[in-house]
């Protein structure tokens, strides 16, 4: 189970090319233990099916504290030197949803199409997809994306829709984090266009 210690663990060997990415759960009653949480997971469950580039986790699970979750977001940057962080829950209206202003908080950008996309993407499925808030923003060489905090929702937004014949039929946000790493000095990374297509101008990929 995971906990809000300072937990890294690698998901394949590390190398020179390696990406650090940070994955915060932020859940009052998942860091207190009253429920297993469910967000870091399925998060690396994804990106171990997703990426094909080596990386590494780097994990938190937090309570919805305002001041908590800065902490964490500026630490997995400053110190940690995660170039892509993923959160997962607190942003919805709730009174204790407080991730996207501790998001903001940290920011250098802001990149509000990530935040759009995933609203566009949820209001397939359900008209509370309004209600969410999820930011993305960048901090340093960092990308920092809000997921939203169900796992179906988490792959929903991250692979995009495809139809019956499993053509896209809507992008998912992930297919433009490779070459938004790659624009902020980053570490390049490949995808497993099975899962998640990466779209990178023809200029910028690698041979």
């Amino acid at each position: 189970m995971f906990n809000s210690d300072h937990q890294t663990i690698k998901i394949i060997q590390m190398s020179a090319q390696t990406i650090k990415i940070g994955l915060v759960s932020i859940s009052d009653r998942a860091s207190s233990g009253t429920y297993q949480d469910l967000g870091l997971p399925h998060l690396q469950e994804w990106l171990s099916k997703a990426l094909i580039t080596p990386w590494q986790a780097v994990t938190r699970l937090i309570p919805d504290e305002k001041s908590e979750i800065e902490f964490t977001l500026k630490q997995l940057v400053d110190d940690e030197g995660c170039n892509l962080i993923l959160t997962t829950g607190g942003t919805g209206p709730a009174i204790r949803d407080v991730t996207p202003e501790a998001t903001l908080a940290v920011a250098d950008r802001e990149m509000p199409g990530f935040g759009e996309q995933m609203r566009q993407i949820s209001l397939n499925f359900v008209p509370t997809a309004i209600l969410s808030r999820q930011v993305a923003v960048i901090r340093k060489q960092s990308l920092i994306i809000n997921l939203p905090g169900q796992p179906k929702a988490i792959a929903q937004t991250l692979e995009g829709l495809k139809d019956e014949n499993g053509n896209q039929t809507v992008h998912g946000i992930f297919a433009a984090v490779p070459y938004c790493l790659d624009l902020i000095g980053a570490p390049y990374i490949e995808t497993n266009a099975a899962i998640v297509q990466a779209f990178r101008p023809k200029s910028a990929a690698k041979v």
